[in-house]
């Protein structure tokens, strides 16, 4: 990862990618039963000093857009979950290059354990933390790894 200099991180922006609305409905041996959306309200209970925003996209250049809009602000910090955009895009990989901002990337399977075309995440190597395998819990882990930053 390149050199940055954090700052405390007073707001997180979440960035959920393609298929993840399908949260709770999609294949829930791998994924769960529980949506996002029904999730995220523990987040922000469990964090009460943070002031997360969430978004859901299944299209890269709104991903991307993101974070441009929010990575170059002094107290943000994003937990990233790109899905299948984490195995195959390097314009997501070199957005999140580009910005101050720290990024917690978060896989809700082990994607170490899952198809080879799966195994490889172009964002690992740029983001601050890298999480995987651990289910929603795993959002908690990245968002309380950048509030203490």
């Amino acid at each position: 990862m390149p050199f940055r200099i954090f700052r405390p991180v007073k707001v997180i922006h979440i960035g959920n990618g393609p298929n993840l609305n399908l949260l709770g409905l999609r294949e829930p041996e791998i994924y769960g039963t529980v949506s996002f959306e029904d999730y995220l309200p523990h987040l922000r209970e469990t964090f009460p000093g943070i002031d997360l925003h969430y978004l859901q996209s299944n299209h890269e250049g709104v991903l991307i857009d993101y974070l441009h809009q929010y990575g170059f602000a002094a107290d943000t910090g994003f937990v990233l979950n790109a899905g299948g955009l984490s195995h195959t895009s390097i314009a997501l990989r070199d957005a999140v290059a580009a910005i101050p901002a720290p990024v917690a990337e978060v896989h809700i399977s082990d994607i170490a354990s899952r198809e080879p075309f799966r195994r490889h995440s172009y964002l690992t190597e740029v983001c601050a933390l890298h999480v995987s395998g651990k289910g929603l819990p795993g959002y908690a882990e990245a968002i309380a790894f950048l509030a203490a930053r």
